[in-house]
């Protein structure tokens, strides 16, 4: 039996404590990590990403097995946990550091993923431009422990944060 190669996708879409869970049970997904990225500070912190002056964004990096889960579905999969049509945050979370990402890391996930923010701009889901920006994929530092599988480790405030307009918007814009 041949074994798959993994890959990675790095996607920003807001908090990436509520960016996790939405992948973690895909299949051919195997690591999601939270972490910073497209900034200007080497391993920088939780509490200098947040302060906005390291220009990274809160981040996750997705290891999966392209054979089981192409990266083409997990772009549809963000599109419907992301606000899509706010460059300054998502839901709650503002600022900089909370914009919507796409970070590819080769040409081929660089011209899926411009073809499926063209579709979702095409689709008429939205009244708003699309101002997801797409972006070449730049050091990524993990975040600190206490970060990594936040909604596991603490479900109440995960919840509360879920909460805070995400799960409006997806019901708004993709339960129908």
């Amino acid at each position: 039996m041949t074994e798959s190669k993994l890959d990675t996708a790095i996607f920003a879409g807001g908090c990436f404590w509520c960016m996790v869970e939405p992948f973690d049970s895909l299949p051919g997904v195997e690591k999601i990590v939270s972490g910073y990225t497209g900034g200007h500070v080497a391993n920088p912190t939780y509490e200098q990403v947040c302060a906005g002056d390291t220009g990274h964004t809160e981040a996750v990096e997705i290891t999966y097995d392209p054979k089981k889960m192409p990266y083409e579905k997990l772009l549809q999969y963000y599109w419907q946990v992301t606000d899509p049509t706010d460059a300054m945050g998502q839901f709650q979370d503002r600022g900089d550091q909370y914009r919507p990402v796409i970070y590819y890391n080769s040409e081929a996930q660089k011209e899926a993923a411009k073809k499926s923010k063209q579709e979702l701009a095409n689709s008429g889901k939205f009244d708003k431009p699309i101002v997801t920006q797409i972006e070449p994929a730049q050091p990524f530092y993990a975040a600190e422990d206490y970060h990594q599988d936040f909604y596991k480790k603490n479900p109440l405030r995960y919840m509360m944060e879920e909460a805070g307009g995400r799960s409006d918007f997806i019901k708004k814009h993709w339960d129908k």
